[in-house]
């Protein structure tokens, strides 16, 4: 088994579009629909998606939720971390091994918790 998509909420799904567009330039992902509530990434495998609550309250972070993105290099995780924060992001972690993982923490606009890493040696 393996995952196959996240969704994250939002306050500002525009903002939001805006954010993870320039985020995912060069890395495989690509804006692939946007419905009343929903915009949709895609990358060979995997989906992620900001969204409006469908309960229509507020998007709030998720205490302990996560979303991981395997970065394929330590220099992949560096760029992504100092290119979210050039967008409006905040630093969760700065790059840094961690266990077998290289990564790197990020909050985007709505306060949802990015990782981004990548696997460096056997556990």
């Amino acid at each position: 088994m393996k995952m196959n998509y996240f969704v994250v909420g939002t306050n500002d799904r525009d903002a939001a579009a805006k954010f993870y567009d320039a985020l995912f330039e060069g890395t495989g992902f690509a804006q692939a629909m946007a419905t009343d509530r929903m915009t949709y990434w895609m990358s060979e495998g995997a989906a992620f998606a900001v969204a409006t609550p469908f309960d229509e309250e507020p998007a709030t972070k998720g205490n302990g939720m996560m979303v991981g993105f395997d970065a394929g290099s330590n220099d992949e995780v560096e760029r992504l971390h100092q290119k979210a924060i050039d967008l409006g992001g905040t630093c969760e972690g700065a790059p840094n091994l961690r266990g077998p993982y290289f990564s790197a923490y990020v909050r985007d606009l709505d306060q949802n918790k990015i990782c981004f890493g990548t696997l460096v040696a056997a556990a």
